[in-house]
């Protein structure tokens, strides 16, 4: 009996490992495939290269949202008509900007998406230093001052006068 509920969180990840290889690598359609094997190569390598704008963590060619699907219509439609691959990619750059770009060029309208990180990082790392800096060494040897003696012989006091109080620091 136990060694069929060890086994069974395995059986469940080897299930779903087996499962998520049945779902398809890309989104594309049949009716969306041109005729040309060399065409349809290059429409798969530029729709691989350019961002859903809808799911904005997926291609368009492994995206199944409407908007790719127009794009990746769009883009088989310029490849037959003759574009080459950098004039289809500048007029969808154009279009939806640099965004559509899995990966964006590195230009003046993107030095904040490219150096954002490093500047962050660098920032909190300056201000964890200066705080460890700034923070006053806590002498533990220091004597207490005359209030806080004053303080403690009160509270040592109160303590002795009532010794089964419900204060929450109280043992009984």
């Amino acid at each position: 009996m136990w060694q069929r509920v060890q086994s069974l969180p395995a059986f469940v990840l080897v299930v779903m490992l087996a499962l998520s290889g049945l779902a398809p690598l890309h989104a594309v359609e049949p009716d969306e495939r041109l005729a040309d094997p060399a065409q349809e190569v290059r429409a798969r390598a530029l729709s691989s290269g350019l961002r859903c704008l809808v799911c904005q963590n997926q291609s368009i060619d492994d995206s199944n949202a409407p908007l790719a699907r127009d794009l990746r219509i769009l883009l088989r439609e310029r490849i037959a008509a003759g574009d080459d691959d950098a004039t289809i990619t500048r007029d969808l750059v154009a279009r939806y900007g640099d965004f559509i770009l899995l990966q964006p060029p590195f230009n003046p309208r993107t030095l904040v998406l490219w150096t954002a990180p490093f500047v962050l990082l660098a920032a909190g790392g300056w201000i964890l230093f200066n705080r460890s800096r700034r923070r006053p060494a806590v002498d533990k040897t220091a004597p207490l001052t005359e209030q806080e003696r004053e303080n403690l012989r009160r509270l040592l006091a109160q303590d002795q006068a009532d010794p089964h109080s419900d204060h929450p620091n109280h043992r009984a």
